[in-house]
């Protein structure tokens, strides 16, 4: 008994781990946070019950036409409570949005350019394309910036967004 003594946190921890697998049906698809951030951890379901706008895009990749359906990254970001509106100004332009993906992929937006008081983007956080939740692949959560003239910042496997300000 001695020998396997020693075993015993590690043994715990696996048990604690796994029931809290199971007691959370919902692990966080996403999570928000950064700087003057409200951290956010969302789950699928919550972003599904989000109001959802639908994109219809030409694939850069491969020239089909997909319809993609999802959250706006500017009304994500709203709710985490990111400059926005009237108070994008001054100090607050100074802020940019990184967007992580499973695989360590980044890429960065200006808040200025997610903004519709400043400009169209439509930049989408996509869970669904034509209608289907996204595979593995692409999936659960897209990033689709459907004016970008490469696809480069059409992120894959979202998993994180950081909102951060430049410093003085």
């Amino acid at each position: 008994m001695r020998r396997l003594s020693h075993l015993l946190p590690a043994v715990i921890l696996i048990f604690v781990g796994s029931l809290a697998a199971q007691t959370n049906p919902h692990p966080p698809a996403l999570t928000v946070s950064g700087d003057g951030a409200k951290p956010l951890s969302l789950s699928l379901a919550d972003l599904s019950a989000m109001p959802h706008k639908t994109l219809k895009v030409t694939n850069p990749h491969d020239h089909q036409d997909e319809t993609y359906e999802g959250v706006l990254l500017a009304d994500l970001l709203k709710l985490a409570g990111a400059p926005s509106g009237d108070q994008l100004r001054g100090a607050a332009m100074a802020t940019y949005v990184v967007v992580e993906a499973a695989d360590g992929y980044r890429v960065v937006f200006s808040i200025a350019e997610l903004d519709p008081g400043i400009q169209d983007s439509n930049i989408l956080l996509a869970d669904k394309l034509e209608g289907h939740p996204l595979d593995d692949k692409l999936g659960p959560l897209r990033i689709v910036a459907p004016f970008d003239k490469r696809p480069a910042r059409w992120v894959r496997m979202v998993r994180a967004i950081r909102i951060t300000t430049v410093p003085k």
